[in-house]
């Protein structure tokens, strides 16, 4: 029987090798790496990783303990159902920037949602300086109900300072 998927998270202060040792350690036992994900937020590095064949949640909390200590991290680990090779390819990308204030990301994510956008990737940043901070938001998805109804519902978003660009997206598949 085919052992399940793992998702693995660690988060911790970023850190040159933190990328080397846990996959050193998964591929010392065999395990099998599906999707991840890894970046840097702030001064905090962070590891989505799928993985199978490494044992169930607490023998690979185990295996990675000397790690997770070694790097002062912080790790979680959840049975998953993977549902590999299942990728959705966003359709459309709304681009926010603003002076930053409280409540951009949940008016902006309630107002897409309203408009039928699943949202599939979400990256935002604060540039600008500490006295004039920017935020900058890209979120890219899927539109069940097309370009117009999500370019009608952030329309509103103009007399609130923010500056709001949606993008179709085409994806050449092949």
């Amino acid at each position: 029987m085919t052992q399940p998927w793992l998702l693995l998270t660690l988060v911790g202060a970023d850190r040159p090798g933190i990328v080397a040792h846990v996959t050193r350690v998964l591929f010392g036992v065999g395990a099998e790496l599906g999707e991840t994900a890894m970046m840097r937020l702030g001064n905090q590095f962070a590891i989505m990783m799928m993985v199978r064949g490494a044992g169930n949640p607490e023998e690979v909390a185990g295996l990675l303990e000397s790690t997770r200590a070694d790097f002062g991290l912080k790790l979680h680990v959840d049975e998953i159902d993977a549902a590999l090779h299942q990728h959705r390819e966003p359709d459309v990308s709304v681009i926010v920037h603003s002076a930053d204030r409280s409540g951009i990301v949940s008016e902006v994510t309630a107002a897409l949602l309203e408009a039928g956008m699943n949202i599939l990737d979400l990256r935002s940043d604060v540039g600008g300086s500490s006295d004039k901070p920017i935020y900058i938001m890209q979120i890219d998805g899927e539109s069940s109900q097309g370009i117009e109804p999500i370019e009608q519902c952030v329309a509103r978003f103009a007399d609130q300072g923010l500056t709001v660009r949606v993008t179709p997206l085409e994806t050449m598949r092949g």
